[in-house]
């Protein structure tokens, strides 16, 4: 199958056009080298997912590690029932190793009941047993609110000093938000009266846009496999229309190439970019969508309602700022 440019859910670099995580984070590798537990914050459909997969696959590949990408998601509707959470999350870790591993880097041990659960005592046996030293990244952490996000932030700091032999070498939490910010969180209680659960972290990074030399890079895999080129006054608009933000240059484009012009002897100008912008505002996607809806919110308005009419920004609290930042507004 030719590869075609993805607007929906993690890449996979066999069908997708992609950028190297490695690239997009220069700093992580010697982060994981260094055993640190650190943070990846940035907006929806930035391409963390994406990125932090394909770093555990290298890595995995590389011989030094074993690293897999898990998700913490499935917990996200038991806040303040830690132990179910913890149940349901181990349930989706097993099938995700299974997936991601060879069998020889998957661990021998696990939870089958409640007696003998528990995230940090399946990564301690899992660290113990492993051949490599063991790299998790943990996708949509902050999809967990409440006693539940406590419970097991608590449980990756109580390990943390065992590392690597008895824990995980390296942690990388992933989600929207500064670790700062998780115990208030997006729908939960406002405080949990608690100082951070998880101050073993040594770095909060975040997830950039595309720079404009990063989009010339993306489209010209699509020139390189098909020979239809991007003209440098596409790729540019393309740049200025989205500001680098993964999801919307991968969706320009893909109306340019499979609903625009098809025909691989043509190419991509900037007028067809435009015509592809026009579409993506008509049809309304779900990201586009959910975007707006948000506009709607009274902590929202008030800081895009003075930004659109030219006005000065009122006194807003730095949580509301921030919280825009972090859903890419």
């Amino acid at each position: 199958m030719p590869k075609h440019f993805n607007t929906a859910g993690p890449c996979q670099s066999d069908i997708h056009y992609m950028l190297s995580p490695t690239v997009r984070l220069p700093d992580l590798k010697a982060l994981i080298d260094g055993r640190n537990y650190f943070i990846i914050h940035a907006p929806r459909q930035v391409g963390k997912t994406t990125a932090m997969i394909a770093l555990a696959q290298e890595l995995t590949d590389s011989g030094q590690y074993t690293a897999v990408m898990l998700s913490v998601e499935v917990g996200a509707g038991f806040s303040h029932n830690p132990q179910q959470a913890e149940q349901v999350i181990l349930q989706e870790w097993k099938q995700a190793i299974k997936f991601y591993l060879p069998k020889e880097l998957q661990p021998s041990y696990w939870p089958e009941g409640e007696t003998d659960s528990g995230i940090g005592k399946t990564l301690s046996e899992w660290s113990t047993q492993s051949p490599r030293p063991l790299v998790i990244f943990l996708d949509e952490i902050d999809s967990l609110t409440d006693e539940a996000l406590i419970f097991i932030l608590r449980q990756l700091r109580s390990g943390f000093p065992r590392r690597p032999q008895g824990f995980p070498h390296s942690v990388g939490l992933i989600g929207m938000r500064d670790v700062r910010d998780y115990k208030v969180k997006s729908g939960g209680s406002e405080r949990l009266n608690t100082s951070s659960p998880f101050n073993i972290k040594a770095e909060s990074l975040t997830l950039s846009n595309f720079t404009l030399s990063e989009v010339e890079e993306l489209y010209l895999q699509h020139t390189q496999a098909t020979g239809q080129v991007f003209t440098p006054e596409a790729i540019y608009q393309s740049f200025y229309l989205t500001d680098g933000q993964p999801w919307l240059v991968n969706a320009l484009a893909r109306q340019a190439t499979q609903v625009l012009v098809k025909d691989i002897t043509q190419p991509i100008t900037a007028e067809v970019i435009n015509r592809a912008k026009e579409i993506l505002i008509q049809r309304q996607d779900t990201h586009l969508d959910s975007l707006a809806e948000r506009l709607r919110e009274d902590r929202v308005k008030t800081i895009i309602q003075p930004m659109l009419s030219g006005s000065d920004l009122p006194d807003t609290p730095e949580d509301d700022r921030r919280f825009l930042l972090d859903l890419g507004l």
